[in-house]
């Protein structure tokens, strides 16, 4: 395809400017960046402070309880009767080696834990990582 301007005779430019494309890819890379973290925990809670954590490593299966002890496994509502059950059904290895973050508001009471705890337990998984943040000096 060629252009004739008096006499001059221009060809199409047949490069493709990759600048925007660059740009645009950066930005989604930065938004990405910045929204991972909040859509890992979608449920709000309080996570008790204490000076021993340690970092999380490995995504694992997560059970939370907020503050109207309200229990979920992996941000989705479950009944805590029917969470042994999900959990054996989830799990693809043996519920003996796997490992479960629990995630509780520092203001649930004890008797509720305790039964989560005792749920999952009654799934089979013994290795229980109770979730935690550190004190801030």
């Amino acid at each position: 395809m060629a252009f004739s301007t008096k006499g001059h005779t221009q060809t199409a430019l047949a490069e493709i400017n990759i600048t925007p494309l660059v740009d645009v890819v950066l930005v989604l890379l930065l938004i990405f960046m910045l929204t991972a973290p909040v859509l890992q925990s979608g449920v709000e809670v309080a996570i008790p402070k204490t000076r021993s954590v340690n970092q999380l490593t490995e995504e694992r299966m997560v059970v939370t309880i907020d503050r109207e002890q309200n229990v979920f496994l992996q941000d989705k509502p479950v009944n805590v009767n029917q969470l042994p059950t999900l959990l054996r059904s989830t799990g693809k290895a043996d519920p003996s080696k796997r490992i479960i973050y629990l995630r509780a508001d520092e203001r649930v009471p004890f008797g509720a834990f305790a039964s989560v705890m005792d749920a999952v337990k009654q799934a089979g998984i013994t290795n229980i990582s109770i979730v935690t943040q550190p004190i801030q000096k």
